[in-house]
């Protein structure tokens, strides 16, 4: 048995989840379309580009979830599952998670995207570990600001760490799935790497390093 870990966004699903909220807030005139619209375009390319300021990206996309309460959200966040996320999900993806689980093998979703919009992502997947970037909620409310370290870069170690301690669980034999170059730290901590669909930055150090390249789409 092994710890088998999955990035989502990109590599699970074919697209990113968090940009699609952001997409279906627009469409549904929760924000203003806009200036919405081409702030949630500019922060995906930072991201693809590697320069993606976190905290300032989280303070964008944190904003809608604390204009509203958190009733109305969970009715737009399952529309938005049904809508956005339900057609991307790549059935080879499942194929390998399925793989990892007849092994035996712990199955874990590592994301830079928020838990309270990968959660029930998650649980599509049937995969009950999830470490995602944390809203701060006070009183049953989303308070716009993040909780803890966010799980982006070096900060998916600090996370899986921080899960891993108190668990019977080893990091001997694990592996990553990921498509981003931003995952890069991690893939290099588990034994063995997987690039899945890589981005052209992931995909030369894939190729340098011996790293399996596969693709799930």
């Amino acid at each position: 048995m092994a710890l088998a870990i999955f990035d989502l966004d990109n590599t699970l699903l074919h697209g990113d989840s968090d940009f699609l909220w952001g997409r279906y807030l627009c469409e549904n005139n929760i924000v203003d379309e806009n200036t919405y619209r081409s702030a949630n375009e500019h922060y995906l390319a930072q991201y693809e580009q590697g320069n993606l300021d976190i905290f300032e990206f989280l303070e964008f996309v944190f904003t809608p979830l604390a204009n509203h309460s958190f009733a109305q959200l969970q009715r737009w966040r399952a529309a938005y599952i049904d809508e956005k996320i339900k057609p991307i999900i790549l059935p080879a993806g499942i194929d390998l998670i399925e793989k990892h689980r007849a092994k035996g093998d712990t199955l874990l979703i590592i994301t830079a995207t928020n838990s309270f919009l990968t959660s029930p992502i998650a649980e599509l997947l049937n995969i009950e570990n999830l470490i995602g970037t944390e809203p701060e909620m006070l009183n049953g409310e989303f308070t716009g600001k993040v909780s803890g370290t966010p799980s982006f870069q070096k900060g998916k170690i600090e996370r899986l760490n921080d899960w891993l301690r108190g668990r019977d669980i080893s990091m001997k034999n694990s592996i990553f799935y990921s498509d981003s170059h931003n995952d890069i730290p991690l893939l290099e901590l588990v034994d063995t790497a997987v690039a899945v669909d890589p981005d052209a930055k992931l995909e030369a150090v894939a190729k340098q390093k011996g790293w399996k390249i596969l693709s799930l789409r």
